[in-house]
């Protein structure tokens, strides 16, 4: 046993040492253990040098074992050769290109895509030297002719946030590299179970785990995935700046991405089918998601993903915030959240979270206008979430008699205007339903 002493102390000192190791045989649990250390023993200096040699477990910023498990689950959902894992997606993202670059590069970014990667990019590498060029990444004339002789990396996501287009993943790798530049890719909003960049020519993929790859809400983390060598470049970077992933975070994220084939297959179902009512509504002005043909991207979105588009989306409505804001509350289950990619349907408001460190000007001239929600469906059964356009329609074009059936054994989802207010009877048992509603259906 290691450090096992018969000599008898006092209890002050045998308090700290008594059943510090495990004694009895704990070889593969059935679940990891959570391995909350900031450091592992050896017995001599021939064990450290061994340890060290081996890249064992010495000091938690260095390496811990829920890291190491959580990047081999990574390497195979992204194809690549090795990963690592971040304290975040922006960790990930700046790890990443912190590593890529250099004083006096070019980085050419997509001009639609989380606003704090773009503050990343000119707050903090501008300061160093690193210039940062925004532009249309789904116009490949436009990539083109925006390359220098000092363009070295190309950033986009895989789907933008928050206005869902997408790019050409594969022209945009054969461009860059027959221009001396790395292709990095954020896949957060379709994660390596729908979508793999490394497979169409990306060199690095980074991730937000926090979002639908974790999907419980409930832990903050990230990654980067490429070759062995850049991996390895990306661990001394992350050792330096200390971005690594604790291992409680790492150890929920790997239990979150084992449902990840559950979720967000069913989860991108739910965005094709609720896209699909919203588009329907004349109420909603624009819906924004790669599956509805009307889509800007969609042939190439279904060269890419198949019929696998995401379960993001966003949609504009007229730009009133009182009826906003009763369209919001209105909601039988969707909700607000400070994120996305959970397991429940939720909202957010581009203009002050995602995107609120930009100036209007900057927003509009993106496409994000005030009337922008971006929604991201959760697993809840389809046809409870179709509801969805049902109180958009009436929230945002009240009627007298607004009223819906919402055909789930014998209940009744009715909307409807009472002393000029909103009311809301939400699956009510059709043999209650007052007899002027279910007279209102006939008619």
């Amino acid at each position: 046993m290691f450090k096992e002493s018969d000599v008898a102390f006092s209890f002050e000192t045998d308090i700290l040492g008594a059943g510090a190791y495990i004694r009895e045989p704990h070889d593969n649990p059935e679940i990891p253990g959570i391995f909350m250390t900031s450091a592992f023993n050896v017995e001599d200096l021939d064990a450290l040098e061994a340890r060290y040699a081996t890249k064992g477990f010495c000091y938690n910023r260095y390496r811990n074992p829920n890291r190491a498990t959580l990047c081999e689950l990574m390497t195979y959902l992204e194809h690549g050769e090795q990963s690592i894992s971040c304290s975040s997606g922006m960790g990930a993202i700046s790890t990443a290109l912190i590593t890529l670059v250099k004083a006096g590069d070019h980085i050419l970014a997509d001009r639609i895509m989380y606003s704090e990667t773009k503050e990343a990019l000119e707050d903090i590498l501008a300061k160093f030297g690193v210039e940062t060029s925004f532009i249309d990444f789904t116009n490949l004339e436009e990539a083109k002719a925006a390359i220098r002789p000092n363009t070295t990396v190309f950033y986009m996501e895989t789907v933008s946030n928050p206005l869902i287009t997408v790019p050409d993943i594969r022209s945009l790798a054969d461009l860059a590299h027959a221009n001396g530049a790395k292709l990095v890719v954020g896949n957060t909003f379709m994660t390596g179970y729908l979508f793999r960049p490394l497979d169409f020519g990306a060199d690095v993929v980074v991730n937000s785990l926090t979002k639908f790859a974790n999907g419980h809400s409930d832990t903050v983390c990230g990654a980067i995935t490429g070759t062995k060598e850049f991996a390895m470049k990306c661990h001394h970077t992350q050792v330096l700046l200390g971005t690594q992933a604790d291992p409680f975070s790492a150890w929920l994220t790997q239990r979150g991405i084992r449902t990840i084939a559950l979720r967000v297959r069913r989860q991108s179902d739910n965005a094709c089918a609720l896209a699909a009512a919203l588009e329907k509504s004349p109420y909603v002005k624009k819906v924004h998601h790669p599956s509805l043909e009307s889509a800007p991207q969609h042939e190439l979105a279904h060269k890419q993903f198949g019929n696998n588009y995401g379960g993001m989306l966003s949609i504009e409505l007229e730009d009133d915030r009182q009826k906003m804001n009763k369209f919001m509350r209105s909601l039988h289950f969707a909700h607000y959240a400070m994120t996305l990619g959970g397991y429940r349907t939720s909202l957010a408001y581009p203009v002050l979270s995602s995107h609120g460190s930009l100036t209007e000007e900057e927003r509009l001239s993106i496409g994000i206008t005030r009337g922008l929600l971006r929604i991201s469906c959760g697993i809840e059964d389809t046809e409870d979430l179709a509801l969805f356009k049902e109180i958009v329609d009436y929230e945002v074009h009240p009627a007298e008699w607004v009223t819906t059936i919402g055909k789930r054994t014998g209940y009744l989802s009715a909307l409807y205007l009472l002393n000029d207010d909103y009311a809301i009877m939400a699956y009510m048992p059709i043999e209650i339903a007052p007899a002027t509603i279910l007279d209102d259906m006939e008619d």
